[in-house]
Protein backbone atom coordinates (compact mmCIF):
# COMPACT_ATOMS: atom_id res chain seq x y z
CA UNK A 1 0.00 0.00 0.00
CA UNK A 2 1.46 3.34 -1.11
CA UNK A 3 2.20 6.05 1.41
CA UNK A 4 1.23 9.68 0.96
CA UNK A 5 3.89 11.90 -0.64
CA UNK A 6 2.37 15.02 0.96
CA UNK A 7 3.17 14.12 4.56
CA UNK A 8 4.17 16.97 6.80
CA UNK A 9 2.57 19.85 4.89
CA UNK A 10 1.45 22.81 6.99
CA UNK A 11 -2.12 23.26 8.19
CA UNK A 12 -4.59 25.16 6.01
CA UNK A 13 -5.56 28.61 7.23
CA UNK A 14 -8.33 28.72 9.82
CA UNK A 15 -11.69 29.45 8.14
CA UNK A 16 -13.23 32.88 8.58
CA UNK A 17 -16.71 32.40 9.97
CA UNK A 18 -19.25 34.01 12.29
CA UNK A 19 -18.90 31.25 14.89
CA UNK A 20 -17.13 27.96 15.51
CA UNK A 21 -19.98 25.81 14.22
CA UNK A 22 -19.90 27.59 10.87
CA UNK A 23 -16.10 27.31 10.81
CA UNK A 24 -16.28 23.61 11.59
CA UNK A 25 -18.74 23.09 8.73
CA UNK A 26 -16.06 24.50 6.40
CA UNK A 27 -13.51 21.93 7.63
CA UNK A 28 -15.55 18.81 8.37
CA UNK A 29 -18.91 17.39 7.42
CA UNK A 30 -21.08 18.08 10.49
CA UNK A 31 -23.58 15.35 11.36
CA UNK A 32 -26.36 15.68 13.94
CA UNK A 33 -26.17 13.03 16.64
CA UNK A 34 -29.90 13.07 17.29
CA UNK A 35 -33.21 11.84 15.98
CA UNK A 36 -34.98 15.02 17.09
CA UNK A 37 -36.40 16.75 14.03
CA UNK A 38 -36.52 20.27 15.49
CA UNK A 39 -32.86 20.14 16.54
CA UNK A 40 -31.86 19.05 13.03
CA UNK A 41 -33.86 21.91 11.51
CA UNK A 42 -32.16 24.36 13.87
CA UNK A 43 -28.52 23.36 13.31
CA UNK A 44 -28.73 22.34 9.62
CA UNK A 45 -26.22 19.45 9.54
CA UNK A 46 -25.38 17.65 6.27
CA UNK A 47 -26.14 14.16 7.60
CA UNK A 48 -27.82 12.75 10.68
CA UNK A 49 -27.50 9.54 12.63
CA UNK A 50 -29.77 7.52 14.87
CA UNK A 51 -29.54 4.48 17.12
CA UNK A 52 -32.02 2.73 19.47
CA UNK A 53 -31.14 5.11 22.31
CA UNK A 54 -31.83 8.19 20.19
CA UNK A 55 -35.07 6.75 18.79
CA UNK A 56 -36.18 5.85 22.31
CA UNK A 57 -35.48 9.41 23.46
CA UNK A 58 -37.29 10.89 20.46
CA UNK A 59 -40.37 8.78 21.18
CA UNK A 60 -40.92 10.66 24.44
CA UNK A 61 -42.13 13.55 22.25
CA UNK A 62 -45.86 13.23 21.42
CA UNK A 63 -45.17 14.71 17.98
CA UNK A 64 -43.54 11.41 17.03
CA UNK A 65 -46.72 9.38 17.57
CA UNK A 66 -47.52 9.58 13.86
CA UNK A 67 -44.37 7.61 13.04
CA UNK A 68 -45.35 4.93 15.53
CA UNK A 69 -48.96 4.85 14.29
CA UNK A 70 -47.76 4.14 10.78
CA UNK A 71 -45.28 1.49 11.95
CA UNK A 72 -48.06 -0.33 13.83
CA UNK A 73 -50.29 -0.12 10.76
CA UNK A 74 -47.56 -1.59 8.54
CA UNK A 75 -47.05 -4.50 10.95
CA UNK A 76 -50.78 -5.24 11.04
CA UNK A 77 -50.92 -5.08 7.26
CA UNK A 78 -47.97 -7.40 6.64
CA UNK A 79 -47.47 -9.26 9.91
CA UNK A 80 -44.32 -9.64 11.98
CA UNK A 81 -41.77 -11.66 9.93
CA UNK A 82 -41.03 -15.13 11.33
CA UNK A 83 -38.24 -15.41 13.88
CA UNK A 84 -38.37 -11.83 15.15
CA UNK A 85 -39.08 -10.79 18.74
CA UNK A 86 -42.57 -9.37 19.24
CA UNK A 87 -42.62 -5.73 18.06
CA UNK A 88 -39.15 -6.01 16.48
CA UNK A 89 -40.60 -5.37 13.02
CA UNK A 90 -42.47 -2.32 14.30
CA UNK A 91 -39.22 -1.01 15.82
CA UNK A 92 -37.49 -1.42 12.44
CA UNK A 93 -40.33 0.33 10.64
CA UNK A 94 -40.33 3.10 13.25
CA UNK A 95 -36.61 3.75 12.74
CA UNK A 96 -37.16 3.83 8.98
CA UNK A 97 -40.14 6.19 9.31
CA UNK A 98 -38.08 8.62 11.40
CA UNK A 99 -35.09 8.24 9.07
CA UNK A 100 -37.26 8.94 6.03
CA UNK A 101 -38.56 12.13 7.67
CA UNK A 102 -35.03 13.23 8.54
CA UNK A 103 -34.02 12.83 4.90
CA UNK A 104 -36.54 15.51 3.97
CA UNK A 105 -34.55 17.92 6.16
CA UNK A 106 -30.86 17.07 5.64
CA UNK A 107 -29.26 17.19 2.19
CA UNK A 108 -27.07 14.16 2.84
CA UNK A 109 -27.56 10.78 4.48
CA UNK A 110 -29.10 9.15 7.51
CA UNK A 111 -27.57 6.22 9.41
CA UNK A 112 -29.93 3.51 10.65
CA UNK A 113 -28.69 0.91 13.10
CA UNK A 114 -28.96 -2.86 12.95
CA UNK A 115 -30.33 -4.45 16.14
CA UNK A 116 -27.39 -4.77 18.55
CA UNK A 117 -28.58 -8.25 19.55
CA UNK A 118 -27.18 -9.43 16.18
CA UNK A 119 -23.70 -7.98 16.69
CA UNK A 120 -21.97 -11.39 16.82
CA UNK A 121 -23.83 -12.96 13.91
CA UNK A 122 -22.57 -11.89 10.48
CA UNK A 123 -25.36 -13.51 8.47
CA UNK A 124 -28.15 -12.20 10.71
CA UNK A 125 -26.63 -8.71 10.57
CA UNK A 126 -26.45 -8.90 6.78
CA UNK A 127 -30.07 -10.08 6.56
CA UNK A 128 -31.30 -7.35 8.91
CA UNK A 129 -29.45 -4.73 6.87
CA UNK A 130 -31.21 -5.89 3.70
CA UNK A 131 -34.53 -5.81 5.57
CA UNK A 132 -33.97 -2.18 6.64
CA UNK A 133 -32.91 -1.29 3.13
CA UNK A 134 -36.08 -2.87 1.74
CA UNK A 135 -38.24 -0.84 4.16
CA UNK A 136 -36.50 2.35 3.01
CA UNK A 137 -36.95 1.42 -0.66
CA UNK A 138 -40.68 0.96 -0.01
CA UNK A 139 -40.67 4.59 1.16
CA UNK A 140 -39.01 5.63 -2.09
CA UNK A 141 -35.63 6.41 -0.46
CA UNK A 142 -32.52 6.15 -2.63
CA UNK A 143 -30.11 3.66 -0.96
CA UNK A 144 -27.27 6.09 -1.71
CA UNK A 145 -28.73 8.37 0.97
CA UNK A 146 -28.34 5.70 3.66
CA UNK A 147 -25.71 4.20 5.88
CA UNK A 148 -26.43 0.88 7.54
CA UNK A 149 -25.00 1.17 11.05
CA UNK A 150 -23.29 -1.95 12.42
CA UNK A 151 -21.30 -2.68 15.60
CA UNK A 152 -17.57 -3.13 14.87
CA UNK A 153 -17.26 -6.71 16.07
CA UNK A 154 -15.40 -9.22 13.90
CA UNK A 155 -18.77 -10.57 12.70
CA UNK A 156 -20.14 -7.08 12.15
CA UNK A 157 -17.09 -6.24 10.04
CA UNK A 158 -17.63 -9.38 7.95
CA UNK A 159 -21.27 -8.41 7.38
CA UNK A 160 -20.05 -4.95 6.38
CA UNK A 161 -17.70 -6.50 3.82
CA UNK A 162 -20.57 -8.47 2.22
CA UNK A 163 -22.81 -5.39 2.13
CA UNK A 164 -20.13 -3.09 0.73
CA UNK A 165 -19.44 -5.59 -2.06
CA UNK A 166 -23.10 -5.14 -3.04
CA UNK A 167 -22.78 -1.35 -2.98
CA UNK A 168 -24.54 -0.89 0.37
CA UNK A 169 -22.63 1.65 2.46
CA UNK A 170 -22.01 0.88 6.13
CA UNK A 171 -21.32 3.07 9.15
CA UNK A 172 -19.25 0.99 11.58
CA UNK A 173 -20.13 2.06 15.09
CA UNK A 174 -18.98 1.22 18.65
CA UNK A 175 -15.39 1.53 17.47
CA UNK A 176 -12.82 1.89 20.23
CA UNK A 177 -9.60 0.21 19.08
CA UNK A 178 -7.02 0.66 16.36
CA UNK A 179 -7.53 -3.01 15.46
CA UNK A 180 -11.23 -2.41 14.79
CA UNK A 181 -10.39 0.62 12.62
CA UNK A 182 -7.80 -1.26 10.58
CA UNK A 183 -10.16 -4.19 9.99
CA UNK A 184 -13.06 -1.91 8.99
CA UNK A 185 -10.88 -0.17 6.41
CA UNK A 186 -9.73 -3.46 4.88
CA UNK A 187 -13.37 -4.61 4.75
CA UNK A 188 -14.14 -1.54 2.62
CA UNK A 189 -16.39 0.20 5.17
CA UNK A 190 -17.74 3.48 3.83
CA UNK A 191 -17.49 5.14 7.24
CA UNK A 192 -16.40 4.47 10.82
CA UNK A 193 -17.59 6.13 14.03
CA UNK A 194 -14.84 6.06 16.70
CA UNK A 195 -16.33 6.97 20.09
CA UNK A 196 -14.22 9.74 21.61
CA UNK A 197 -16.11 10.41 24.85
CA UNK A 198 -16.61 6.79 25.83
CA UNK A 199 -12.88 6.15 25.49
CA UNK A 200 -12.19 9.13 27.74
CA UNK A 201 -14.83 7.93 30.25
CA UNK A 202 -13.00 4.62 30.67
CA UNK A 203 -9.59 6.24 31.20
CA UNK A 204 -11.04 8.86 33.53
CA UNK A 205 -12.53 6.13 35.70
CA UNK A 206 -9.35 4.03 35.57
CA UNK A 207 -6.94 6.86 36.36
CA UNK A 208 -9.24 8.91 38.58
CA UNK A 209 -8.55 12.20 36.85
CA UNK A 210 -9.84 14.55 34.19
CA UNK A 211 -8.15 15.06 30.83
CA UNK A 212 -7.57 18.32 29.00
CA UNK A 213 -8.85 18.09 25.40
CA UNK A 214 -5.31 18.07 23.94
CA UNK A 215 -4.37 15.00 26.01
CA UNK A 216 -7.75 13.28 25.82
CA UNK A 217 -7.20 9.55 25.01
CA UNK A 218 -10.35 9.49 22.86
CA UNK A 219 -9.07 12.41 20.81
CA UNK A 220 -5.67 10.69 20.47
CA UNK A 221 -7.35 7.51 19.24
CA UNK A 222 -9.19 9.34 16.44
CA UNK A 223 -6.05 11.26 15.49
CA UNK A 224 -4.11 8.00 15.13
CA UNK A 225 -6.80 6.35 13.01
CA UNK A 226 -7.20 9.43 10.81
CA UNK A 227 -3.45 9.64 10.12
CA UNK A 228 -3.26 5.89 9.39
CA UNK A 229 -6.11 6.08 6.89
CA UNK A 230 -4.61 9.08 5.11
CA UNK A 231 -1.10 7.61 5.01
CA UNK A 232 -2.28 4.41 3.38
CA UNK A 233 -4.93 6.03 1.18
CA UNK A 234 -8.03 4.37 2.56
CA UNK A 235 -11.30 5.85 1.32
CA UNK A 236 -13.13 5.00 4.55
CA UNK A 237 -14.51 8.18 6.13
CA UNK A 238 -13.56 8.85 9.76
CA UNK A 239 -16.55 10.28 11.67
CA UNK A 240 -15.59 11.20 15.21
CA UNK A 241 -18.49 10.59 17.61
CA UNK A 242 -19.59 10.52 21.24
CA UNK A 243 -18.26 13.78 22.69
CA UNK A 244 -18.30 14.88 26.31
CA UNK A 245 -17.29 18.50 25.72
CA UNK A 246 -16.72 21.00 22.92
CA UNK A 247 -12.97 20.95 23.57
CA UNK A 248 -12.77 17.39 22.22
CA UNK A 249 -14.49 18.55 19.04
CA UNK A 250 -12.13 21.50 18.61
CA UNK A 251 -9.13 19.14 18.86
CA UNK A 252 -10.52 17.15 15.91
CA UNK A 253 -11.47 20.08 13.66
CA UNK A 254 -10.82 18.95 10.10
CA UNK A 255 -11.68 15.29 10.70
CA UNK A 256 -13.65 13.96 7.71
CA UNK A 257 -16.98 13.95 9.57
CA UNK A 258 -17.93 14.87 13.14
CA UNK A 259 -21.27 13.86 14.66
CA UNK A 260 -22.40 16.17 17.46
CA UNK A 261 -25.34 16.24 19.87
CA UNK A 262 -27.52 19.40 19.97
CA UNK A 263 -26.16 20.86 23.27
CA UNK A 264 -22.60 20.86 21.90
CA UNK A 265 -23.74 22.17 18.52
CA UNK A 266 -25.25 25.08 20.46
CA UNK A 267 -21.99 25.70 22.36
CA UNK A 268 -20.02 25.84 19.12
CA UNK A 269 -22.60 28.14 17.55
CA UNK A 270 -22.32 30.54 20.50
CA UNK A 271 -18.50 30.68 20.40
CA UNK A 272 -16.98 33.31 18.09
CA UNK A 273 -13.28 32.52 18.71
CA UNK A 274 -11.27 31.38 15.65
CA UNK A 275 -11.19 27.61 15.10
CA UNK A 276 -7.92 26.31 13.59
CA UNK A 277 -7.46 23.04 11.72
CA UNK A 278 -6.18 20.17 13.88
CA UNK A 279 -6.46 17.45 11.20
CA UNK A 280 -5.99 17.64 7.43
CA UNK A 281 -5.24 14.91 4.86
CA UNK A 282 -1.59 15.73 4.19
CA UNK A 283 -0.54 16.43 7.78
CA UNK A 284 1.64 13.33 8.20
CA UNK A 285 2.71 12.10 11.62
CA UNK A 286 1.63 8.45 11.29
CA UNK A 287 4.16 6.02 12.78
CA UNK A 288 2.09 2.87 12.25
CA UNK A 289 3.19 0.29 9.72
CA UNK A 290 0.47 -1.05 7.47
CA UNK A 291 -1.37 -4.06 8.90
CA UNK A 292 -3.23 -6.61 6.79
CA UNK A 293 -6.63 -6.97 8.47
CA UNK A 294 -8.77 -8.75 5.88
CA UNK A 295 -11.02 -11.82 6.15
CA UNK A 296 -8.02 -14.06 6.88
CA UNK A 297 -6.70 -11.92 9.75
CA UNK A 298 -9.05 -13.03 12.53
CA UNK A 299 -6.14 -14.00 14.77
CA UNK A 300 -4.44 -10.64 14.25
CA UNK A 301 -7.73 -8.83 14.94
CA UNK A 302 -8.26 -10.77 18.18
CA UNK A 303 -4.69 -9.99 19.22
CA UNK A 304 -4.86 -6.26 18.49
CA UNK A 305 -8.37 -5.61 19.73
CA UNK A 306 -8.19 -8.13 22.57
CA UNK A 307 -5.04 -6.56 24.00
CA UNK A 308 -6.86 -3.23 24.46
CA UNK A 309 -8.76 -3.67 27.72
CA UNK A 310 -10.60 -0.40 27.28
CA UNK A 311 -11.85 -1.34 23.81
CA UNK A 312 -13.00 -4.79 24.90
CA UNK A 313 -14.88 -3.34 27.87
CA UNK A 314 -16.49 -0.48 25.97
CA UNK A 315 -17.51 -2.59 22.97
CA UNK A 316 -19.32 -5.06 25.21
CA UNK A 317 -20.88 -2.26 27.23
CA UNK A 318 -21.99 -0.43 24.10
CA UNK A 319 -23.62 -3.51 22.60
CA UNK A 320 -25.31 -4.33 25.91
CA UNK A 321 -26.63 -0.76 26.28
CA UNK A 322 -27.96 -0.53 22.72
CA UNK A 323 -29.56 -3.97 23.08
CA UNK A 324 -31.18 -2.90 26.35
CA UNK A 325 -32.53 0.28 24.75
CA UNK A 326 -33.82 -1.77 21.83
CA UNK A 327 -35.83 -3.89 24.29
CA UNK A 328 -37.09 -0.74 26.07
CA UNK A 329 -38.19 0.62 22.71
CA UNK A 330 -40.00 -2.61 21.88
CA UNK A 331 -41.67 -2.54 25.30
CA UNK A 332 -42.85 1.02 24.66
CA UNK A 333 -44.19 -0.12 21.28
CA UNK A 334 -45.96 -3.06 22.93
CA UNK A 335 -47.72 -0.74 25.36
CA UNK A 336 -48.78 1.49 22.47
CA UNK A 337 -50.12 -1.48 20.50
CA UNK A 338 -52.18 -2.67 23.47
CA UNK A 339 -53.60 0.83 23.90
CA UNK A 340 -54.72 0.84 20.29
CA UNK A 341 -56.49 -2.56 20.43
Amino acid sequence: MQESTLAGSSAPAAPKAANQLEALKMMSKVVADTGEIEAIKQFKPVDCTTNPSLVLKAMQDPDYSRFLDDAIYQERRRGNPAGLRPYSFIADQLAVNIGTELLTIVPGRVSTEVDAHLSHDAQATYDKALHLLDLYCQRGVDPKRLYIKIASTWDGIRACEMLQQEGIDCNMTLLFSFGQAAACADAGAALISPFVGRIMDWHKKREGRDFAPAEDPGVASVQRIYKYYKKYHYNTVVMAASFRNAGEIRELAGCDNITIAPPLLKQLEECTQPLPYKLWPAMGGCDDEHIRMDFFAREKFDELHGSDEMAVDKLKEGIDNFAADQLKLEKLIGAAVEKRT
